[in-house]
């Protein structure tokens, strides 16, 4: 039977106007194209990218707030805390990487997220801003940093830092933020990572070296000593702390366990490999950051 040429193609407009709601529903539900949330991505990075920090910030909380489930989401979170950094809104920062790591675990972005996060959270200690973890201390006559760091179980180091202090001198009257959280240490030889945290809250992860043929101990230690420009002490040998040939680098913090430690390198390009005698090696620069952080009695816990 012959079908008419208007029922025909009447016919063909239905099934193409089905395909097109089908397509535009699969296109709303996964927001692959022209979504709301997309859109305000896409002009708050055009925007910082030109320097309009203002409007790329006012975007990016209008996206996680409005489209919190949106597959845009983790981005907005990601890039909002960048904004923020951008400014040193520290404490705003921390906020938009740790919402992203608690809501998106599965994230593409996670591993970069930590990664600033880490950042941010050694920012935050060595600024000015007090968080729940930290005192303000009204400096009295005959205190000292010595006495201060002490009486908190912190570093002078890490107080004159937090407080943007050139010397060891300070006057009565003066207001200090003074850390007062506990930090800790873990050291995972399987991963080669080093792993700080302050009251049990994550502050960084550092890549390290441990010791070949599995030589770095297990176990739970403390910080027994800590020594800047370390000299090296092997085989009956006193390399200076100026050598090239003292792999001990710029900082040691012993542990309770003679002869072993956490040093920095001679030798960065083996960091993440074990390679080491035993003890944990870590890049300069990243030990001179643990070293202003943790005091002595640090616990540092190491496992396979």
């Amino acid at each position: 039977m012959k079908i008419p040429r208007q029922a025909a193609v009447g016919a063909a407009v239905v099934a193409g106007a089905i395909v097109a709601i089908g397509a535009v529903v699969l296109i709303a539900q996964h927001g692959i194209v022209g979504s709301q949330a997309q859109r305000l991505y896409s002009q708050a990075a055009h925007a910082f990218d030109r320097g309009d920090v203002p409007k790329a910030q006012a975007q990016l909380e209008e996206l996680v707030a409005t489209f919190p489930d949106s597959p845009w989401a983790d981005d907005g979170l990601l890039k909002l805390g960048q904004v923020y950094e951008s400014q040193q809104q520290w404490a705003e920062a921390r906020a938009m990487y740790q919402t992203l790591l608690d809501r998106f675990p599965d994230s593409p972005l996670i591993a970069k997220t930590q990664l600033q996060l880490g950042s941010v959270n050694i920012a935050l200690l060595f600024s000015p801003t007090v968080t729940d973890l930290d005192v303000t201390h009204d400096v009295r006559p005959g205190d000292t940093l010595g006495k201060i760091a002490s009486a908190n179980r912190t570093t002078i180091e890490l107080i004159k830092k937090a407080n943007g202090l050139n010397s060891d001198v300070i006057r009565a009257g003066q207001k200090l933020k003074v850390p007062r959280g506990t930090f800790s240490i873990v050291v995972d030889k399987s991963q080669n990572q080093l792993l700080l945290t302050e009251s049990n809250q994550f502050i960084k992860t550092y890549t390290v070296s441990t010791g070949k043929d599995n030589s770095t101990p297990v176990g739970n230690f403390k910080v027994i000593t800590k020594v800047p420009n370390p000299v090296w002490y092997t085989q009956g040998a006193v390399v200076p702390q100026d050598s090239p040939e003292n792999i001990l680098g710029t900082r040691w913090l012993g542990i309770d366990k003679t002869g072993y430690g956490i040093h920095g390198t001679t030798q960065p390009e083996a960091i993440g490999q074990q390679v080491t005698a035993g003890c944990v090696r870590m890049l300069n620069a990243d030990v001179e950051e643990l070293f202003a952080i943790v005091p002595l009695g640090t616990e540092v816990t190491i496992v396979d």
